[in-house]
């Protein structure tokens, strides 16, 4: 029972770094995340903080999967269900908080190394959004809308990849408005109707 008990405290203490990490990134931005201001937050030491997720890569990809995971249960919640509205709320959202879009495209380039702790989370996360999308459009495919035998692989990739890169040049130029650049895409691609879509 004692182990039961220590393992359940030492999950609910990497929720509450995630979910503070999440805070303080937001708010202070990336440059103001180091190890050091994140471990105070959670009244660890440094190597408090290490007990739990090692290396600083390791915490950083974690926060980025955290994120993740509230983003689509907050926002699924107010777009029944729609995954590709969903997915539009989530880069509208990501306008208000540019720490955590700075870290992403941070560890998204350096995940290029397969040893980087980030490379099999942006792995997995590039085939869910590649099979979210191509979920959508092979239902649309059945019904007419699309040719029988579209690459709907290749469809999620591209606006995958669009967003990346529109969180990158949104970095450089914060007059870009991240959601309604994709919002016209999704829209051009016939993933949101036209008629449906809230861009001008």
């Amino acid at each position: 029972m004692a182990q039961r008990g220590a393992y359940a405290k030492g999950v609910a203490k990497r929720e509450e770094i995630l979910d503070t990490a999440l805070e303080v990134i937001a708010r202070e931005g990336y440059a103001g995340a180091s190890v050091q201001k994140l471990a105070a937050a959670v009244q660890l030491s440094p190597a408090g903080l290490a007990h739990y997720f090692g290396t600083k890569d390791e915490l950083f990809t974690e926060i980025l999967r955290k994120r993740d995971e509230l983003d689509f249960a907050t926002y699924r919640a107010e777009t029944d269900v729609d995954p590709a509205r969903v997915f539009l709320r989530v880069m509208r959202h990501n306008a208000e908080v540019p720490g955590l879009v700075e870290l992403y495209t941070r560890l998204h380039a350096q995940a290029s190394d397969p040893d980087h702790p980030a490379h099999c989370f942006f792995a997995e996360r590039r085939a869910s959004m590649r099979a979210l999308f191509g979920d959508i459009i092979e239902a649309d495919a059945r019904a007419g809308r699309y040719p029988a035998d579209l690459d709907t692989a290749s469809v999620g990739l591209l606006v995958t990849a669009a967003a990346d890169g529109l969180q990158t040049l949104w970095l450089q130029d914060p007059t870009i408005d991240m959601a309604a650049e994709l919002e016209r895409l999704l829209a051009a691609l016939g993933i949101l109707p036209h008629e449906r879509s809230t861009t001008p």
